[in-house]
């Protein structure tokens, strides 16, 4: 084969394969007469040749016999790879999780400036993250004739920024992108809000070092112009880092030090500080001024990046000679490089706004209910519905009780007599109470009773022996019987104490769950201490089922009692009030209520369950009593001499019947006085318990349920602060 051959067919083939064919080094002129082939048919020059004129085709077949091979597909471009994640996003991101849950979990105890700024983070960190985030976005800013325009030509390599004497100078910020894909910063420019006409790209070829940063020439933020100070401020929340330019006559500047780097102090790492114009001063007194611009940088409590520690670069250069612009360059070129400038200002955000923060979610040791506050609250309440008085009151019937069961029946016809009488006079007298009603109030912190109509003194509790709130027929409400200044007293000393070192915020919340607890927890707790003290007098001691039902009674009393009359709450179907409906709930009838199994009288105490010795002790008493009746009797008949026989022997037996009464009750009341100290305990247990069920529910749950949420919050800021 002739060269002039191979060499058409490696341009054939080189052109199959869609790469440019190179020139043959003995150009033929036969090949360049033959017909070249069409786009998109695959040619091996092998049947070009034969196809050529001149040459006779193979025998056994021709070019058309060959069945040529299938075309070679088209290989699409390759879209750039993305570049990997930086190591610093995985870090970030539950930052931004744990302060959007913040933010979320905050709404209805912070107020909405306080939360604004955290809300801006976020949205802020959404919509950057929508952008590449290889790309650095980088600003120069500084104050009027400090040489902004001047450097950004500098480093564009080009007159980029209009650059002069005028001032201001620059109207609009400009951006330049060093990139081999303009079109990647397009949505970052957008975001920016910088058109299309003041976008510009670097003299190529372009240093590679510099490849992925966006570069922006800001005006100034000292201009007398209207709206150049907004658009500085606007675009200095946006960036990842910003080079400040200053120059020897104004980097001491109060605007700049207290308007932005003073408040930019959490930024230094994403901040460059460029001394500008030193080609004005000496080498000596460039020193000098910036040693004093470091000097004012550490006042501003900005971290200066010396040693190898993070923080702020400070350097000097001249952006109109060139000197030190390529040290700049280079410092550019490796922080665009690190691709991590971005996440660098978002975390700097949420450091700042968590910073802010701190004093709404950070408190002062270590607040919550303690055991001892707990128990406190719930002394408190036992002492307010006489828990303690109720126990004494219930021991001392419980023994009276059982003195009266086990009494001789003389005694007993006695007190009935005195009962009748002081009745009768005190329905006859004008200003004295109705027969049958007495006023029994418990003295919660001195114990003492009160009075009736007829001046005789009765204990707290033992105007109703074992039911010291007085059940009403129609099965209403118990009257009021609870110390009110105890309970509120009680409910301030519990939010005093879980509200201790809370954040403002969350103590006034903590504050108001108790406030809206102690409303109606007098009633509650008058409710729930009746329904528990009619239970204990019915059941009687050591009757633990009985005191199941006055627990879901009082229970029911808790949760029912504080509603308003009127209510929908308090109306069934059919209109009637929840109170009507009182009995049926607690177990109520009409004419009474049912109480341990046993119908109690309407308006009178609960009638309790006997023990059953108490019954043979007054069988004993009845026995007793009629003995010596029938002694009596048969001793006079003797002396009347009616009958014959000793009269010693009917006078002994009616001395042993009289002796025996009174020496069976003294020990009935002996033998009753054990019980009725455990009946005692339990009446005031059982109301403590009542009591602190009701406080447990009104105000310990919810107050328990802020401070809850406060941990919650708390542990969500631990991790958006960066502190887990």
């Amino acid at each position: 084969m002739r060269p002039a051959d191979r060499s058409a067919d490696r341009s054939a083939d080189r052109a199959a394969e869609g790469a440019a064919p190179a020139a043959p080094p003995h150009p033929d002129p036969a090949a360049a007469a033959r017909p070249r082939p069409s786009a998109g048919i695959w040619d091996d020059g092998l049947i070009a040749r034969r196809a050529r004129p001149g040459r006779p085709p193979r025998a056994g077949g021709g070019p058309e016999a060959r069945i040529a091979p299938p075309p070679r597909p088209e290989t699409a471009p390759r879209p750039p790879s993305a570049p990997p994640p930086h190591p610093g996003a995985a870090v970030l991101r539950p930052r931004l999780d744990a302060l959007r849950e913040l933010v979320g979990l905050s709404r209805a105890r912070l107020d909405r400036r306080t939360l604004a700024e955290a809300g801006r983070v976020l949205d802020e960190a959404v919509a950057r993250q929508r952008h590449p985030l290889d790309l650095t976005v980088v600003a120069i800013a500084g104050a009027s004739g400090s040489g902004k325009s001047t450097l950004f030509n500098a480093l564009g390599r080009a007159q980029l920024s209009e650059a002069g004497v005028r001032r201001p100078t620059t109207a609009a910020p400009v951006a330049c992108v060093w990139t081999e894909e303009p079109e990647r910063a397009d949505g970052v420019l957008d975001r920016l809000g910088i058109p299309a006409r003041s976008r510009r790209q670097p003299v190529r070829p372009y240093d590679p070092a510099l490849n992925g940063l966006v570069l922006l020439d800001l005006p100034d933020h000292d201009s007398a112009s209207p709206g150049h100070r907004e658009q500085v401020d606007r675009l200095l929340g946006l960036v990842d880092a910003v080079i400040w330019v200053v120059d020897p006559e104004k980097y001491a500047d109060a605007v700049l030090h207290e308007r932005y780097l003073r408040p930019l102090a959490g930024y230094a790492e994403v901040s460059f500080i460029v001394l500008n114009q030193i080609d004005r001063l000496g080498t000596d007194a460039a020193d000098q001024v910036l040693d004093d611009l470091r000097r004012l940088l550490d006042d501003d409590g900005i971290a200066l990046g010396e040693h190898g520690e993070p923080g702020a670069e400070v350097l000097a250069l001249s952006a109109l000679t060139g000197d030190g612009v390529g040290e700049l360059r280079e410092i550019l070129g490796r922080f665009t490089a690190s691709r991590g400038a971005a996440l660098r200002r978002l975390t700097a955000d949420v450091d700042g706004v968590s910073a802010r923060l701190r004093g709404a979610y950070v408190a002062e040791g270590r607040p919550g209910l303690t055991e001892s506050a707990r128990h406190e609250f719930e002394d408190r309440l036992a002492e307010a519905v006489g828990a303690q008085a109720a126990g004494l009151a219930a021991e001392r019937a419980w023994l009276r009780d059982a003195g009266r069961a086990c009494g001789m029946p003389w005694m007993r016809a006695q007190r009935w007599y005195v009962r009748g009488r002081a009745g009768r006079k005190a329905a006859g007298g004008a200003g004295g109470a109705s027969g049958g009603e007495v006023a029994a109030h418990t003295g919660a912190s001195t114990g003492t009773g009160t009075t009736t109509g007829t001046g005789t003194s009765v204990t707290a509790a033992s105007a109703e022996a074992y039911a010291p709130h007085a059940v009403g027929e129609s099965g209403s409400a118990p009257s009021r019987a609870v110390s009110r200044p105890l309970v509120e007293q009680a409910v301030r000393a519990l939010a005093y104490e879980a509200s201790t070192g809370l954040p403002d915020p969350w103590s006034l919340a903590v504050r108001e769950a108790a406030r809206r607890g102690a409303e109606g927890l007098a009633e509650a707790l008058d409710a729930a201490s009746a329904a528990a003290a009619a239970a204990m007098a019915a059941a009687g001691p050591g009757r633990a089922g009985m005191w199941r039902t006055g627990a879901r009674r009082a229970s029911a009393w808790c949760t029912s009692v504080g509603r308003q009359a009127g209510s929908p709450e308090s109306e069934g179907p059919s209109g009637s009030r929840a109170s009507g409906r009182a009995g049926d709930r607690t177990g109520g009838r009409a004419g009474g209520w049912i109480i341990g199994g046993r119908r109690a009288r309407a308006g009178g105490p609960a009638r309790p369950v006997r023990p059953g010795w108490w019954a043979v002790a007054a069988a004993v008493q009845w026995v007793l009593s009629v003995l010596q009746v029938l002694t009596a009797a048969w001793l006079l008949v003797l002396l009347t001499g009616a009958w014959g026989g000793e009269w010693w022997i009917p006078a002994l037996l009616l001395a042993g019947a009289v002796a025996s009464g009174p020496a069976l009750a003294w020990c009935c009341r002996a033998m009753a006085r054990g019980p009725a100290r455990r009946y005692g305990l339990e009446t005031e247990r059982r109301l403590r318990n009542a009591a602190a069920g009701c406080g447990r529910e009104r105000v310990l749950e919810p107050v328990a349920a802020e401070l809850l949420r406060y941990q919650e919050v708390r542990a969500q800021y631990v991790i958006a602060a960066g502190e887990a």
